[in-house]
């Protein structure tokens, strides 16, 4: 039988050697070989409690609670030791690596914003100058806020599996979709917000179709004017402004051709002039058209549907792709190379992070 004075006796002096190296361990690789000496399998400590086995049973209950004490008191010394180590080091990490935020910043150091991006804030810079305030509204969206509520009929091909992405039917049968576009924005601002209206609506749309002009996943912009005197030439003139401003040429001719959209009325396309003389496209006067948008004043059906009384309010709206804007202004030949995540292709077509798109300081820089 081990005598318990025997044991006891190097408690003390072992408990206060291992404080003593734990106090000064001056990093943590030390501090573990110095918890390992003392509370390892093989440890000073884990010895003598080894040996409690020994003890007879009447004593070894004072034993083992003297010894729990001397190993839960290294063992929260050496966490303690841990904590400060480790506090320490990230301060020294932190202190090393600083950076000065007051410093220009370098271009090439800190990557390129997306052509779709550098779109979008042009197009909110040009129409938030004339008064537009920006919506945004869930990808994910029902019928009737992505069809109904816009005057489609129920027979509408667009409604169709060949063109929309729907999700899983519910057990009501009824079904969600990916937004087909970004008008179902309109129809929630129209039922949440009272006339005067006037938003642009930048966003995520959806549709089952790929190739080099068509992407599954794509950007559109729209636009939205409910008043009580808004007509067929404030639309024109919105959009003549807009077309001179975003491609930065002031000789831009615009035409309106007439058209059909279910959610407007009258409706038309909006084409500009450009020149592909020697193979090469150029906006501004020329020989030929491009055609870029839909509008058209809204159907007074849509304005029912959202609980305005198209016989006091009227409005317009307009809609166009963000990535065909993108590429006819910046010669992007393929919208696909858009969502290629290639960053070869995002540093020659981006554009540098710092430069904000304003109206008073340039688009484009």
């Amino acid at each position: 039988m081990a005598d318990l004075e025997e044991i006891l006796k190097d408690v003390e002096p072992l408990v206060a050697q291992s404080l003593q190296a734990v106090s000064n361990a001056a990093g943590l690789d030390e501090l573990d070989r110095i918890r390992v000496a003392a509370l390892g399998k093989k440890g000073s400590i884990s010895a003598l409690m080894a040996q409690l086995g020994s003890v007879p049973a009447d004593l070894r209950k004072e034993a083992g609670a003297r010894l729990n004490t001397a190993k839960v008191a290294v063992s929260e010394a050496i966490e303690a030791r841990k904590t400060a180590l480790e506090e320490a080091r990230l301060d020294e990490r932190l202190a090393r690596e600083r950076v000065d935020v007051t410093l220009p910043a370098r271009a090439a150091d800190i990557g390129r914003i997306h052509p779709v991006s550098q779109t979008i804030d042009e197009v909110v810079a040009i129409f938030g100058q004339m008064g537009f305030a920006v919506a945004e509204g869930p990808d994910i969206e029902d019928d009737f806020h992505n069809f109904t509520a816009l005057n489609f009929p129920p027979e509408h091909p667009a409604r169709m599996m060949h063109d929309t992405f729907f999700l899983p039917e519910k057990a009501d049968g009824t079904r969600h979709l990916l937004r087909t576009h970004t008008s179902p924005v309109q129809v929630r601002t129209m039922l949440k917000q009272k006339p005067p209206i006037r938003v642009i609506i930048p966003g995520r749309t959806y549709r089952c179709d790929s190739d080099m002009t068509h992407t599954p996943m794509f950007h559109q912009v729209e636009g939205l004017v409910i008043d009580k005197t808004t007509h067929m030439g404030h639309l024109k003139g919105c959009l003549i402004e807009f077309v001179k401003t975003y491609f930065e040429v002031d000789d831009v001719p615009v035409r309106f051709r007439p058209s059909f959209f279910p959610f407007t009325e009258p409706s038309a396309e909006v084409d500009i002039g450009c020149s592909r003389a020697g193979g090469e496209l150029k906006i501004g006067a020329g020989a030929d058209w491009l055609e870029i948008l839909g509008c058209g004043m809204v159907h007074p059906n849509v304005l029912r549907n959202c609980g305005i009384d198209p016989d006091e309010y009227q409005g317009f709206a307009f809609g166009m792709g963000l990535e065909r804007i993108a590429m006819l202004k910046y010669g992007i030949p393929d919208l696909r190379t858009f969502f290629d995540s290639d960053l070869r292709w995002l540093k020659h077509y981006g554009f540098v992070p710092l430069d904000v798109p304003t109206l008073s300081g340039g688009l484009t820089r």
